[in-house]
């Protein structure tokens, strides 16, 4: 009998692990996948991608992360096109993905807060003015939170860099602190070390971007 219940736990054991392999293979060719997205279609197809994996591993937090990323990567772009009123669609979507990851995760992640600060900075951009003391606000709340979570996260200091080189100098933004503080970005990115393989280690190279770009 214990040599057929030790058979069983191995079995069992060998099974888990090749889920696990598997599961860290897809997640990790999907996640390659992020860089080479140029366009909405292309980062909402990625986020359903996410979307679909998260379904199947319903106790990781990842999957909604990543699927949350892919839906803002896809709000940013469709911004910087101008296309800025479908942009509370797109924030709705990404805090949906938010909302799983956290519940998963717990509050005290500083990656997902970073997320939510970005989802309601999309939103603050339908209209900058009317929503700067409503979603404006609430970005700020999520991006202090997070930087108090984890205070030498280098996405953290890129997105700080990205909010003050493109503010307006008339109120308070800077291209020249801006860049400083990309190249403080760069040189926490330098010192990171991810928890995993598969754990958020995006923007080195945008903040890379930013620093080779002459001041205007």
């Amino acid at each position: 009998m214990k040599k057929y219940l030790l058979s069983f736990a191995l079995a069992f054991v060998s099974l888990t692990a090749f889920a696990q392999a598997d599961y860290d293979k897809i997640m990790s060719d999907k996640i390659a996948k992020i860089e080479t997205c140029k366009t909405p279609e292309d980062f909402q197809t990625l986020a359903n991608d996410f979307q679909r994996i998260g379904s199947k591993e319903s106790s990781k937090w990842l999957p909604a992360y990543y699927a949350a990323f892919s839906t803002i990567q896809k709000g940013r772009v469709m911004m910087r096109n101008g296309n800025t009123q479908a942009l509370d669609g797109v924030a709705d979507e990404a805090e949906k993905y938010l909302a799983t990851a956290q519940n998963l995760a717990g509050a005290d992640n500083a990656e997902i807060r970073l997320l939510k600060k970005m989802a309601f900075s999309l939103r603050m951009m339908v209209n900058p003015q009317q929503r700067y003391m409503t979603d404006g606000a609430r970005a700020t709340e999520e991006m202090n939170t997070a930087e108090k979570l984890e205070p030498d996260n280098p996405r953290i200091a890129l997105i700080k860099a990205e909010d003050v080189y493109f503010t307006p100098e008339q109120f308070g933004g800077s291209k020249t602190k801006g860049l400083e503080m990309f190249k403080d970005a760069l040189t926490k990115f330098n010192a990171y070390k991810p928890k995993t393989a598969l754990d958020p280690n995006w923007g080195k190279a945008e903040a890379e971007y930013f620093i080779s770009q002459p001041v205007k």
